[in-house]
């Protein structure tokens, strides 16, 4: 009996072996096969990848192309630009500066008080003058020569023009504002008076 049962028990062993041997067969080559696909698939995305990495690439080289070229029709159409304006400025001579003027509007003096100091001056060169003027006493020597010096640091500033060969061109005097007034007269009457303001005008050129 003890016999009978161990060869019965190694039958089953070798029966049991025997089925565990394909089983295991059939889990490797699932395996295998499992791998594969998933290679394939591995291989498949990485294809997919590169694809919409190389379209990536080509599209913002396209859009800098497209700027680029945008950027170069600015470019040449403000070179246009300014290519036109240097011609205009070529075109339109300015005519070169002669003469440099100056004013004094509203002066406390009376234009036929200013009147007798201006014609002392008109003519003459602007250091003559301006000596002429710091010898002479009257109320509008001060004012005119202001205003001669005035003339002259607008011509060497603002036009270049040679200080040493100014001269007086043109000074006149005009009516300014003028102050309507009262005087106490007689027997509680009142007479008018007049305050006269003046205007002096001055043009200052360069001798030759």
């Amino acid at each position: 009996m003890a016999e009978t049962k161990k060869t019965t028990k190694k039958v089953a062993e070798t029966e049991t072996e025997k089925e565990v041997k394909p089983a295991a067969k059939k889990t490797t080559a699932k395996k295998t096969t499992t791998s594969k696909t998933t290679a394939k698939k591995t291989t498949k995305k990485a294809e997919t990848k590169e694809e919409v990495i190389e379209t990536v690439e080509k599209a913002p080289k396209t859009k800098k192309k497209e700027k680029a070229e945008v950027k170069a029709a600015k470019k040449e159409a403000k070179a246009e630009k300014k290519a036109e304006k240097a011609k205009a400025k070529e075109k339109v001579v300015k005519p070169t500066v002669t003469e440099a003027h100056a004013k004094a509007l509203n002066v406390k003096c009376t234009p036929r008080k200013a009147r007798l100091v201006i014609d002392l001056v008109r003519g003459k060169d602007c250091d003559e003058a301006l000596g002429i003027l710091n010898n002479v006493n009257h109320k509008a020597c001060k004012p005119v020569a202001k205003l001669i010096s005035s003339a002259m640091a607008n011509a060497t500033n603002n036009f270049n023009m040679n200080q040493d060969k100014l001269y007086v061109a043109m000074i006149q005097a005009s009516d300014g504002l003028k102050m309507r007034r009262y005087l106490p007269r007689a027997k509680g009457s009142a007479s008018g008076l007049v305050k006269r303001f003046c205007n002096i005008y001055v043009t200052v050129k360069e001798r030759q």
